[in-house]
């Protein structure tokens, strides 16, 4: 089904949704407290991404809510500057993923983005479906059952959004999620469209190659996870590039 977007503005802020998943979404969707009430609150995390599990009437959904990240958050916490609706972080990456969902390409489907003005800044959540079953590949990396198979898959999943000019700002093991089925990139925070380089799809592989070392993925043996996990990830994503 074609995406249908629509607006809601008040003076609140806006809300930016999918009509052809639900008809209206209001600012109570955004809202932890609200399906708590429904009794459709799944679970909640705290932490920098503020995500809650939620039953929704289009299905259960991840609920996000912007917050910064390092020595900035200590003063701003989950407020941006304000530049215009289009360019607020919700706006943005709800876009990038209709254009991604448009591609074709393994993203989770996106429901809903909002903004609520605070003056000269704003505060920002995301709603999209929850992809069931998924453990991240950071969790896989934990359990033991991160090998040259699941990394040759890796490298073909991230080469297939570079091969489309896709750009993860944040391309780490924590936003690779693994179902039985397929693999998919989450967090598209910051993301965005860029010409075809060489430069930065190398800095983004070398993102995921940090994340991996930072997790331990090499902690017993460095040069057996460069033959055996990241050397099979590289082979797979150049074949896929080169496709």
């Amino acid at each position: 089904m074609m995406m249908q977007e629509r607006i809601h503005k008040d003076t609140e802020g806006a809300v930016l949704f999918d009509a052809s998943v639900s008809p209206q979404v209001g600012h109570e969707w955004f809202a932890p407290d609200y399906w708590r009430g429904q009794g459709a609150l799944q679970m909640q995390s705290g932490g920098r991404g503020g995500v809650a599990v939620v039953d929704t009437p289009a299905g259960a959904c991840v609920l996000r809510h912007y917050r910064r990240g390092g020595r900035i958050a200590t003063l701003m916490r989950d407020r941006y500057l304000w530049t215009g609706a289009d360019r607020t972080r919700p706006f943005m990456e709800f876009r990038l993923l209709a254009e991604i969902a448009r591609l074709g390409l393994p993203g989770p489907a996106v429901l809903a983005a909002r903004y609520r003005r605070h003056g000269l800044f704003y505060s920002a959540d995301l709603i999209t479906r929850r992809i069931a079953g998924a453990q991240t590949l950071a969790e896989r990396l934990a359990d033991g059952r991160l090998d040259g198979e699941l990394a040759g898959e890796v490298g073909a999943l991230v080469a297939r959004f570079h091969r489309a000019g896709i750009w993860h700002a944040d391309l780490n093991a924590h936003n690779v999620l693994v179902t039985e089925d397929a693999l998919y990139l989450i967090d598209f925070d910051r993301g965005r469209l860029r010409a075809p380089d060489e430069a930065w799809r190398q800095a983004n592989l070398q993102r995921l190659h940090r994340s991996l070392f930072k997790l331990g993925a090499a902690a017993d043996d460095v040069a057996a996870f460069e033959r055996d996990v990241w050397q099979p990830l590289l082979y797979r994503y150049r074949r896929t590039l080169d496709a």
